[in-house]
């Protein structure tokens, strides 16, 4: 019997309820530029990028590969 008064206030609170926005204030240190590759914290852009990026895919990579390897193989006491 309460259910609906309180439905319906709720609803009509959030139908009147203004949504704005705003710009981004660039000064301020919670707001970045907005963009391609702005998001990430590396530039893709720099030279020997591709070389760098596959060079540490493949160190993650083989890194268990060869502790793995060390640990099977290292002299035993």
């Amino acid at each position: 019997m309460l259910a609906r008064p309180v439905l319906r206030s709720a609803s009509s609170a959030v139908a009147r309820r203004g949504f704005t926005s705003t710009r981004a204030r660039l000064s301020s240190p919670y707001h970045y530029p907005e963009g391609p590759r702005s998001n990430i914290p590396f530039n893709p852009l720099t030279r020997f990028f591709a070389l760098r990026y596959w060079g540490f895919m493949a160190t993650g990579f083989f890194a268990p590969f060869g502790i793995a390897w060390w640990q099977m193989y290292k002299n035993k006491p």
